[in-house]
């Protein structure tokens, strides 16, 4: 079984592998002016097995929320793609379109383990 921050980690540099290096956050973004950035988070344990009274899989589950004002924004397949390559578990959970802020709004859940 891989540690907890080991698949956290994993999260995060395939996310800094896009194009949105540097506009990448975990939990929270600054309150900077950004036209596109990632903010990804883990909130739960998405499925475990147990043997021997120890823990012998555990399955994260988080998601990745993606903000553009880019329509067709590439940004989209390199998330996937991303995802696809390093043997994440994910689907796209939601797309809105926020009228306040004239922003797309993606996001995707992961399960990794």
């Amino acid at each position: 079984m891989k540690s907890l921050q080991t698949n956290l980690k994993r999260i995060r540099d395939l996310l800094n592998a896009t194009s949105a290096r540097g506009r990448v956050y975990h939990y929270a973004r600054p309150k900077d002016k950004l036209t596109s950035w990632i903010v990804w988070m883990e909130d739960s344990e998405a499925g475990a097995a147990e043997s021997d009274n120890r823990k012998a899989y555990q399955q994260v589950h988080g998601t990745i929320d993606c903000y553009t004002k880019t329509e067709y924004d590439p940004l989209l397949d390199e998330i996937q793609s991303a995802l696809n390559s390093a043997g994440v578990g994910w689907r796209l959970n939601m797309v809105d379109y926020e009228d306040e802020t004239a922003l797309i709004h993606y996001e995707w859940e992961f399960f990794i383990a």
